[in-house]
């Protein structure tokens, strides 16, 4: 298994954000990086929202989905700047915002000015008045998703991209420069069957957020068709805290993979950014990134 870094600060969402990162900034979003980069982290997340409007809730977060999310493009290319190895995911992008090629052109930048440490995870996106206000279609945005992804599939490691689909088609054209992956890895957000389903059918890997594991169990058993390689990456229930209770950190983590997940991305108790360092620390002291590996799949293929 491996284990990301759930980044602090970049998002502020109700019951969820320490006090300490209402008034923190880059400063201390670098700080975490930096040190989850020395680490041997996977990855560092930044997610996307627009223009949230305010007391929007979801089964997810009754309490309410926050309102600050700071832009993932901008976020991630000054952490490009900082960091030598550790990976950018966008957690998520939503497709219905952006245009494929737009998507193509910017990331693809990105992971070229980063040598190829890109990760774009996308979602369909569930905030109906956030799509009205972008001037966004919401009724049909499931397929519009769908030929997005299989958009981006085609254009994002290629100066002549082409492609022909339902909703976006293009040909004869340049998008310079492009990613220098061969293939980024894209992975689908969403809980539900149906967003599996496009994960296992479009993409690379699955972002199911931290649903429960008996659910996660069960779910990827109905698809053991999932192709090589394919990463689960979903958290846990609750912060984690090794620094004074790594043995429920450990059991958390091996519960985790023994269901199915792949990656993990660690979101720590912390109650200031130095905590929080301290709290990477001594995850990456428990050694859990070389010894939680999955059993032989137990779900697919």
């Amino acid at each position: 298994m491996r284990l990301g870094v759930s980044t602090p600060v970049v998002v502020k969402v109700p019951g969820l954000t320490a006090e300490w990162e209402d008034t923190a900034g880059i400063a201390e979003i670098t700080l975490v990086a930096e040190h989850a980069d020395r680490l041997g982290f996977h990855f560092l997340t930044c997610s996307e929202h627009i223009a949230m409007p305010r007391g929007i809730h979801s089964p997810q977060l009754p309490q309410g989905r926050g309102t600050r999310y700071w832009d993932p493009l901008a976020t991630l290319s000054w952490l490009a700047a900082r960091t030598k190895s550790i990976r950018l995911l966008t957690n998520v992008l939503v497709l219905g915002y952006h245009h494929p090629l737009a998507i193509a052109k910017r990331y693809g930048t990105l992971d070229r000015m980063s040598s190829g440490r890109v990760n774009l995870g996308l979602g369909v996106g569930t905030a109906e008045e956030e799509f009205r206000t972008l001037g966004a279609a919401f009724e049909d945005r499931g397929p519009r998703a769908d030929d997005a992804i299989r958009a981006l599939r085609a254009a994002l490691s290629q100066v002549e991209p082409e492609y022909h689909g339902e909703f976006y088609d293009f040909a004869g054209l340049v998008v310079d420069p492009c990613a220098v992956q061969e293939r980024v890895p894209l992975w689908v957000g969403g809980h539900s069957r149906r967003a599996l389903r496009r994960a296992v059918t479009l993409a690379d890997g699955w972002l199911p957020g931290a649903p429960d594991l008996q659910t996660l169990r069960t779910m990827l058993a109905e698809h053991p068709e999932r192709p090589a390689g394919f990463e689960v990456v979903s958290g846990v229930h609750g912060a984690l805290d090794p620094l004074t209770d790594p043995d429920r950190v450990e059991e958390a983590l091996h519960a985790a993979a023994a269901a199915g997940v792949t990656m993990v991305p660690f979101r720590p108790v912390h109650r200031s950014v130095q905590h929080y360092l301290e709290q990477l620390e001594a995850v990456a002291g428990l050694g859990v990134f070389e010894a939680l590996v999955p059993p032989e799949d137990p779900t697919g293929p």
